[in-house]
């Protein structure tokens, strides 16, 4: 593919921290000037509502099984068909597994990839390719833990690139960073080569962390690696909570926010500058995630109607797929959805038993509602939702070799991307795998291309870079978005 960059930005004067204090521009609050317009929205100012395009990336960390969802194969012998049995759905000649009926109703708004190829049968390798939409892995690339000379997330190229809508960050990860149970945090998933103070802003909603238990995709249920159901004791699915500290009341937070706006030119003129605007970032959008009302009713989950949680499913996959409508209706251009954590849809064990109970039924309910949700909201033409993991599953099942029951290992060569709005064509099936879902045979596609069509909905130009701590741009599109999904195609 051709290399598009676009022009090095004209250099900036760069100003230490040291100076930057001097100068004023960290002062009084410890904020700078360009904090004044997250401040000031808390004195009445009405954010301004338009259409914007959004992202919903649903991560099914530990990889889904390709035969136990969407490219079933009944035909094929035991050992490669498995248990489960396809349903018709509302499109004729899409069939899907039977523990899938909601989604299987409405077929016409959903389209499926069933012939993504990466190399890596190994978990980080996946990780790293799926979540940055890279092949290649970055130099020094470590499986067990993150790198600064990674390759940048998704989430973090797409909050380079997209605007702050409503005082939210552009790009947010919820509802908990992908660490597995040994304590391992898995690579892929931050700025790396862009510098920390890109990453992704991570909401930790899963108030569920603890080295007796195994924290997995669905932690009202222990069924990873374990048996039985059991719901941990003051468990909560919620946000943390944003609260002005006591004896800082409203009237004289305003008092100091109007002192902020005597502030001198100096200080708006370095915050301008890059080193200023990178080191202020994270206080800016603090006091912004602070200040703002609507952030806080975006955050909230238990205040939604009850009806509709019930419908998305009161547990951890529900409530992450309603804040996550919650927060792109407020502003925020990309969403990622960790459904699955501890690599919890890694069915090398109890396979058929652990998909029946504790991950199919709670992730049909709870996207089926999310596409539902947004199209009765009118937001599911700009909002485009994919559904992926790291990688598929193995067409052979074979027995644990720990526990003897059976399951299907680790599969690079190809697995199943669920797509739904923006202007995905309802009701598509791109690319083919042969006769035991093993390998695609036709219109095969790899991340590069996954991560090319979210950021075209985004509206993110061929031309645009993203900048590395040495301010060298680096190019976002690497492959071509995949067209045959796209209405008219």
């Amino acid at each position: 593919m051709t290399s598009h960059r676009s022009p090095v930005p004209a250099a900036h004067p760069r100003f230490s921290r040291r100076t930057a204090i001097q100068a004023g521009a960290i002062g009084l609050l410890g904020l700078g000037g360009n904090h004044l317009r997250a401040l000031q929205a808390a004195g009445g100012q009405a954010s301004s509502k338009r259409r914007h395009k959004s992202v919903i990336y649903l991560f099914l960390s530990g990889g889904l099984a390709q035969h136990e969802s969407f490219d079933m194969k009944p035909d094929a012998p035991d050992r490669i068909r498995g248990e489960f049995l396809p349903i018709d759905t509302s499109v004729p000649d899409i069939r899907i597994c039977e523990h899938l009926p909601r989604l299987a109703q409405i077929a016409d708004k959903w389209a499926l990839l069933r012939s993504l190829t990466h190399p890596y049968n190994e978990h980080s390798q996946g990780h790293a390719a799926m979540l940055t939409g890279m092949t290649p892995r970055g130099r020094g690339f470590s499986g067990s833990k993150p790198q600064a000379t990674d390759y940048p997330c998704i989430a973090s190229v797409a909050g380079t690139q997209m605007p702050r809508n409503n005082n939210l960050p552009p790009a947010v990860v919820l509802p908990e960073k992908l660490v597995h149970v040994t304590g391992r945090v898995i690579p892929g998933q931050f700025a790396g080569l862009m510098g920390s103070e890109h990453d992704p802003w991570f909401i930790e909603a899963n108030q569920f962390r603890s080295s007796q238990y195994y924290h997995g995709a669905f932690p009202e249920y222990g069924f990873h690696r374990t048996t039985g159901k059991y719901t941990p004791e003051n468990y909560r699915y919620a946000a943390p909570s944003f609260s002005l500290p006591p004896g800082v009341l409203a009237p004289r937070f305003k008092d100091r926010v109007g002192l902020l706006n005597t502030i001198d030119a100096q200080r708006r003129h370095l915050d301008r500058t890059v080193a200023v605007g990178g080191f202020d970032r994270y206080r800016q959008e603090a006091v912004s995630l602070l200040l703002d009302g609507g952030v806080h009713k975006a955050l909230d989950v238990h205040s939604a109607d009850g009806d509709l949680q019930d419908r998305y499913g009161r547990n951890s996959f529900g409530w992450s797929c309603l804040m996550a409508r919650q927060l792109v209706e407020a502003g925020v251009s990309l969403v990622q959805v960790n459904l699955g954590n501890d690599e919890s849809w890694d069915t090398h064990e109890a396979c058929f038993r652990n998909m029946r109970e504790y991950l199919l039924p709670p992730t049909d309910r709870a996207v089926a509602t999310l596409i539902e949700d947004l199209d009765e909201r009118g937001l599911l033409e700009d909002t485009l939702i994919v559904m992926a993991g790291e990688f598929g599953r193995t067409p052979k099942i074979v027995p644990s070799s720990r526990t003897k029951t059976p399951g299907r290992d680790h599969w690079g060569p190809v697995q199943t991307v669920f797509f739904a709005g923006g202007d995905v064509r309802g009701g598509t099936v791109v690319g083919s795998t042969d006769k035991i879902g093993g390998y695609p045979v036709a219109n095969t596609y790899k991340p590069e291309n996954m991560a090319a069509t979210i950021y075209e909905h985004l509206g993110i130009p061929r031309t645009a870079a993203w900048h590395d701590k040495l301010d060298r741009p680096h190019q976002i599109y690497y492959g071509e978005p995949i067209v045959e999904l796209k209405q008219g195609a």
